[in-house]
């Protein structure tokens, strides 16, 4: 019954907030930051306290909980790993520094000590979020289109954490998303704009598109970064020119086929 109790109370720190706690029996474990946010190549402070109904020697044990199992970061008074150079025990808290995406994961601060009914533990968890500024995107943007056409540009960047926001500029002004340009202009809207994708697609192109084209990426942690200029020309359809080009090929091919009966004619070819 009681470890019944010991798991339900664990399950309901582990989706509460911040000052979450566990406790069993004569032991109390807590976080004033369950869900921890810090920029890459900063400090990180995981945050652990615990109290005893009586003072006691008490274990303290920190692991990582990744998708391949635990691993330990603080066993046997030591921190282990990558984190012996840079991590600090503060009383149960542990101070991270120069933080790498690779820290980003869930971490449990586990604690145990003994107690009027034996040896009791406790445990609280607590996660790390490195957040990474954008990168500059990659941009595709075609140099050419006719007028009439499905055009589509492009832009990622896979850098940045959290991931960035997009934002297009045409001729170093920036476009407004469709749902904006819907507000403020009747009709048609020239374009669709999706800031979560990064594309900017013309459902049909025209002259007055044409332009330098390009994208801005941001997720607020560092300075925006955008990608090259790109030109994109958009030219209506020739059809006189189709025209002429198609006869012209037409005659070439009617003239090398006369060419040929001709010479079958006088005897230049054998009869096979």
């Amino acid at each position: 019954m009681a470890s019944r109790r010991s798991v339900v109370l664990w399950l309901l720190c582990s989706h509460l907030g911040s000052f979450c706690y566990y406790k069993a029996y004569g032991i109390t474990v807590k976080t004033d930051n369950s869900h921890v946010k810090a920029r890459e190549f900063e400090e990180a402070f995981l945050s652990c306290k615990y109290s005893t109904k009586k003072e006691s020697d008490a274990r303290i044990e920190w692991k990582k909980i990744t998708g391949a199992g635990v691993s330990f970061i603080y066993f046997r008074r030591s921190f282990e790993g990558s984190f012996k150079d840079r991590a600090e025990l503060i009383h149960a808290s542990i101070q991270i520094k120069n933080v790498t995406r690779k820290d980003s994961g869930k971490y449990r601060c586990e604690i145990s000590a003994p107690t009027e009914n034996g040896q009791e533990a406790g445990e609280v968890e607590i996660s790390l979020l490195v957040q990474v500024p954008s990168a500059a995107p990659v941009c595709e943007v075609p140099i050419s289109a006719m007028t009439g056409t499905v055009v589509e540009l492009r832009c990622k960047e896979n850098e940045g954490v959290p991931a960035p926001k997009y934002k297009w500029y045409r001729n170093g002004i920036p476009l407004l998303e469709s749902r904006e340009l819907g507000k403020i202009k009747k009709g048609r809207v020239p374009y669709i704009m999706n800031s979560t994708s990064g594309t900017l697609l013309f459902k049909s192109v025209s002259k007055n598109d044409s332009g330098e084209y390009y994208c801005e990426a941001d997720n607020k942690i560092g300075r925006p970064q955008k990608c090259p200029v790109k030109r994109m020309q958009v030219d209506d359809l020739n059809i006189s020119a189709i025209i002429a080009a198609v006869v012209i090929v037409a005659l070439i091919i009617a003239s090398c086929g006369l060419g040929v009966y001709y010479a079958q004619k006088k005897g230049y070819f054998s009869s096979k």
